[in-house]
């Protein structure tokens, strides 16, 4: 269950706690008249089961709680109460399934941005990337695809053009257009130097054998980071972040990156040339299969609110 702490100005406060009183996933709500010092207003809270939080925070944004008010939540691991189970039995679904789109939007805004802190573990795993292939070494490679940061911005272009949120998907867009360019710009530059001062000796990038899988772009290059989109977007609706390393390490975007520099340095213009298409074979792969899993999410839970609506015509008993 979801736990939610609204501060609702007297204006709106009796339309929320109607809302909240009407709800079938609603259970201990808590009502604290005008406790609330900034913004001015009534302290409510309540515990809701995650089916009916998406629904839940659309009316109260629609009422206008956000402008004046505030709408805070959080996870709750363990709720012992005969009252929060009826609730999950009343609301058609299950938890697992459910999406709540306004955390999910505001999760890939975070991960989405062009910030420093970005910008630096893209370049380090570009830098991971590439002394991976200098020294041929697959485990170096499996490093540079745990660090990359690249997954935030493609499942934020995703959820940017299912929910319509241009400014997300623009947002994710420039954090990829701007971070690879200067991330494979310092590799480059790294590189280059390592490569002037004998620091390594570099002559034909291709016969690095444990990771020339990097270049080769295939059918099974779009198929599989199609799946690892749609299990890392699987992970982000369903709250479950241990499986996003599982995704990192299916796709070869960063090495792909990592690798191209690499090829270029030393003239290898056309593996550097696939190297790219590998990645931006993976981009697309993930991009598309992350907004199909969200389609299908839209669509069982527009069913589910039909479903909710027709039960509330016919309550359920309480045994």
């Amino acid at each position: 269950m979801q736990h939610l702490r609204i501060i609702a100005p007297a204006a709106v406060s009796a339309e929320v706690i109607a809302h909240l009183r009407s709800d079938r996933g609603v259970t201990h709500l808590v009502i604290h008249h005008g406790a609330a010092v900034q913004p001015l207003g009534d302290l409510i809270e309540a515990d809701v089961t995650r089916e009916a939080v998406d629904e839940l925070l659309t009316a109260l944004v629609s009422i206008g709680v956000p402008a004046t008010g505030c709408i805070t939540m959080e996870a709750l691991d363990t709720v012992l109460s005969a009252a929060a189970d009826k609730a999950e039995r009343d609301v058609p679904g299950d938890p697992e399934d459910a999406i709540i789109w306004e955390a999910l939007v505001r999760r890939t805004r975070e991960d989405a941005t062009l910030t420093a802190t970005f910008l630096i573990f893209l370049t380090l795993a570009t830098l991971i990337a590439a002394v991976g292939v200098i020294t041929n070494s697959a485990v170096t490679v499996v490093g540079a695809m745990v660090v990359g940061p690249e997954f935030g911005p493609l499942a934020g272009i995703a959820v940017g053009l299912v929910r319509r949120r241009l400014d997300l998907a623009r947002r994710s867009f420039t954090a990829l257009i701007v971070g690879f360019p200067i991330a494979m710009g310092v590799t480059l530059a790294a590189t280059a130097l390592s490569e002037w001062t004998d620091l390594v000796t570099v002559t034909d990038v291709t016969a690095a054998d444990q990771v020339d899988f990097i270049y080769q772009v295939g059918v099974f290059s779009f198929v599989v980071a199609a799946l690892a989109g749609a299990a890392g977007m699987l992970s982000l609706v369903s709250a479950k972040s241990s499986a996003l390393v599982g995704v990192f390490i299916s796709v070869t975007t960063v090495p792909a990156a990592g690798y191209a520099v690499v090829a270029a340095t030393l003239g290898q213009w056309r593996v550097a040339a696939e190297s790219a298409a590998q990645l931006g074979v993976n981009m697309i792969g993930i991009v598309v299969a992350g907004m199909v899993v969200l389609w299908v999410h839209q669509w069982v839970g527009t069913r589910r609110r039909a479903a909710r609506r027709e039960s509330e015509i016919t309550p359920p008993s309480d045994s």
